[in-house]
């Protein structure tokens, strides 16, 4: 059987409630990684200058949040990458954790 693929990203001749991994694998998010939190009063915030030291709710050596789309995935710990910031994963969330906190 000769498929075609329609506007939708599902190819004819298949199970339309099925999505194509193509289409769904070309969909953005947003990634970001999370240092740490911190809440202050606006009259805080506008006193802040260059040098200001704001102070986070993690502890040093804590692992850093890896989310997508504002969901943690996974932790991990900062590394240089040639001489670039990376994360090195050291926890993966799994699946069902991810779920319970949606």
């Amino acid at each position: 059987m000769n498929e075609t693929t329609t506007d939708n990203g599902l190819a004819s001749g298949i199970d339309p409630h099925q999505i194509n991994p193509d289409v769904l694998q070309n969909i953005s998010v947003t990634l970001s990684i999370e240092v740490g939190r911190a809440m202050i009063k606006i009259r805080d915030l506008m006193r802040l200058t260059q040098g200001s030291v704001v102070e986070l709710d993690r502890v040093a050596g804590e692992p850093l949040d890896l989310l997508v789309n504002n969901t943690v995935v996974a932790q991990g710990e900062v590394v240089l990458v040639n001489e670039r910031y990376g994360v090195r994963l050291t926890r993966v969330v799994p699946a069902s954790e991810r779920i319970k906190n949606l």
